[in-house]
């Protein structure tokens, strides 16, 4: 718990003192943050036990702003698995966000379309998902200040922020695909008979984040939510080798739609 007293009071030493909401954004999704009336930009190097995101995508920055009415805390790059970060460590700054006072968090990824009905570009709400990481960010010792041992994961994504994020849909006329994400380790994209097994056992996208910060949520009991943007087909029967510049590229034109969600679902919270 030291760790995380010396990070908050550094935060709160910059002005970051009264967090309404937090927000993650994924790969090429980083540009919301171009939407917020800044009021404290944190490169993740200055704070205290942070880790630092070694993706090219992802900035490794903390802002702290208004949007859409809110006090927002949006990081702006998050953590993987596959950097060789710990459980722990990937999760982190959710706990920090928890803290702060934020009382619930959107989260954002781009993710691979194993459901080819969700074509590529477009956006799919998460109502549930497939953990097939190798860890899990709740082993070892339990913080009983954090949550209890063994929360429940009947509901992962809060239902009245999704309730949220549908009508925001509707009304700002975007198509919103609802389904199952698989979280895998990566960083390799997965191989034919894979794809295969994850349709299988019913996943609809899959990716390599999202869910440890989801379980570290519903061990806090703070409500979340989250919205993959489908940047590949993974059609394991018709299935082209993966251009990584193509994925960023379509997660880039899909966030112009994920950006009016979210302004729209912040404006209503």
């Amino acid at each position: 718990m030291k760790q995380f007293t010396e990070t908050l009071d550094y935060l709160k030493s910059r002005g970051i003192t009264a967090p309404e909401t937090g927000i993650i954004l994924g790969t090429g999704l980083g540009d919301l943050a171009g939407h917020i009336d800044a009021e404290l930009i944190v490169d993740y190097e200055e704070i205290p036990h942070f880790p630092v995101s070694t993706v090219e995508t992802h900035k490794g920055k903390l802002i702290y702003g208004m949007l859409s009415g809110r006090k927002v805390l949006a990081m702006q790059g998050r953590f993987h698995y596959y950097e060789g970060y710990t459980m722990q460590q990937i999760v982190f700054p959710v706990r920090i966000m928890k803290m702060l006072g934020v009382s619930a968090l959107l989260i954002s990824n781009a993710a691979g379309g194993i459901n080819l009905e969700m074509g590529k570009g477009s956006l799919m709400l998460i109502d549930d998902h497939i953990n097939l990481l190798p860890a899990n960010p709740l082993t070892g010792p339990n913080h009983n200040g954090l949550g209890t041992r063994f929360p429940d994961m009947s509901r992962p994504y809060d239902p009245k922020l999704n309730e949220l994020f549908m009508k925001a849909a509707e009304a700002e006329g975007i198509k919103l695909h609802t389904g199952v994400y698989a979280a895998v380790a990566g960083p390799n994209l997965e191989t034919r008979a894979e794809y295969r097994f994850l349709r299988t056992i019913g996943a609809d996208v899959v990716g390599m984040s999202t869910v440890p910060e989801v379980i570290a949520c519903n061990h806090m009991q703070l409500p979340c939510a989250a919205v993959s943007v489908i940047t590949d087909e993974c059609d394991p029967d018709n299935l082209a080798p993966a251009d990584i510049s193509d994925i960023i590229a379509t997660a880039a034109t899909a966030e112009k739609s994920l950006t009016r969600l979210f302004k729209h679902v912040l404006a209503n919270l």
